[in-house]
């Protein structure tokens, strides 16, 4: 089992910037992939980042390239999320999630989740 916390959601003005993490334990961290996910109210839930195993592969859904950077640290057992430039559609509730092995943008292929932090953003 692998345990997933996130934090530093909260409420913003557009333009500005949030730091989500979420520290994982249980298993072996670097033995898996993270993945950052968010849910809007009455929306599917969408990949946002991911990250590979060793952090060497990053991936972004399109609508937060060039705003939002996902990194991790292995030594303590956290994966990151910087979010710049928010804007109001940002808006929903972030989830971190965990894969062993590969990277995906699959929601339905990871098998641990956090239980999301609420990332508000007003006009």
């Amino acid at each position: 089992q692998v345990q997933l916390v996130e934090s530093g959601g909260g409420l913003v003005q557009a333009g500005g910037f949030l730091r989500l993490s979420c520290a994982a334990s249980g298993r072996t961290f670097s033995n898996y992939a993270m993945g950052w996910f968010r849910q809007a109210p009455g929306k599917e839930r969408e990949f946002v980042a991911a990250i590979s195993s060793s952090g060497g592969n990053t991936y972004y859904a399109d609508f937060v390239k060039g705003r939002f950077t996902i990194s991790r640290d292995n030594a303590k057992n956290t994966v990151y999320l910087q979010m710049n430039s928010l804007k109001p559609e940002d808006t929903a509730v972030y989830y971190c999630a965990a894969k062993a092995s590969l990277t995906s943008t699959y929601y339905r292929a990871y098998d641990y989740w956090g239980q999301g932090t609420q990332v508000t953003v007003s006009s």
